[in-house]
């Protein structure tokens, strides 16, 4: 990969972070090297790119998508059963939501890509296929939706926030050959609005939908095809 296509990858899922003509701008040879001979390419508020400098990214021409791993914000259950007296998050809670996410995720992610037409979903690896392995972190539900021995009803102005991380791999080799993250928060509305189960689906499917959207934009400029 030469330093514009090094530049123009660092864009990948922080879209809208760093703009791209100061990207073009910067040196690939001034970050340190990571783990496994990845340069760390840009870094900012909401997380951060490395990528390997000698990977080719116009061979890859679908994706095979990883099932995600989601995990809570540290201390999640505690504190939301500190902050309500109604309302107490069990571990079977907390397993439904993680499992309900990484299914939507899923969903939402394949159908967003395939439908922009520009990779297509693999099931198998091969050599013009680009693995990608997601792990929501950081997941902090605001107001969670979940059954209570009393009718009880939760307004937020923001559904909650989560981060994304992406290991990007060649499915043939297995080797690593990129990583990314992407910290978002929910839109805020500047109101008070309730808060159900079914509110919360619809504020993750946007967010999985920008960050998906995102990804398909730089990886078609890291190849080339844009």
């Amino acid at each position: 990969m030469n330093g514009n296509q090094i530049a123009v990858f660092s864009a990948l899922v922080l879209s809208g972070s760093v703009a791209l003509n100061a990207l073009a701008a910067s040196d690939p040879a001034e970050p340190g090297i990571a783990d496994g001979g990845m340069v760390l390419v840009t870094e900012d508020r909401r997380g951060a790119i490395y990528a390997d400098p000698d990977v080719d990214w116009s061979v890859y021409e679908a994706i095979l998508l990883d099932d995600a791993t989601v995990a809570f914000r540290k201390n999640w259950q505690r504190d939301q059963n500190r902050a309500s007296r109604t309302q107490r998050i069990q571990t079977r809670d907390i397993e439904r939501i993680k499992n309900d996410l990484a299914e939507q995720f899923g969903e939402v992610f394949s159908a967003e890509l395939e439908n922009r037409g520009d990779f297509a979903m693999a099931d198998t690896p091969a050599a013009n296929v680009l693995r990608i392995t997601p792990y929501i972190v950081d997941l902090d539900i605001y107001a969670p939706d979940v059954p209570s021995a009393t009718y009880s009803r939760s307004y937020t102005d923001s559904a909650g926030r989560m981060t994304l991380k992406l290991e990007l791999y060649d499915s043939e080799t297995g080797d690593l050959i990129a990583v990314a993250s992407d910290h978002r928060e929910a839109p805020h509305r500047g109101y008070a609005q309730w808060t159900t189960r079914i509110s919360n689906r619809a504020d993750a499917r946007q967010m999985f939908q920008q960050w998906a959207k995102a990804l398909n934009e730089r990886l078609l400029e890291a190849s080339g095809k844009s």
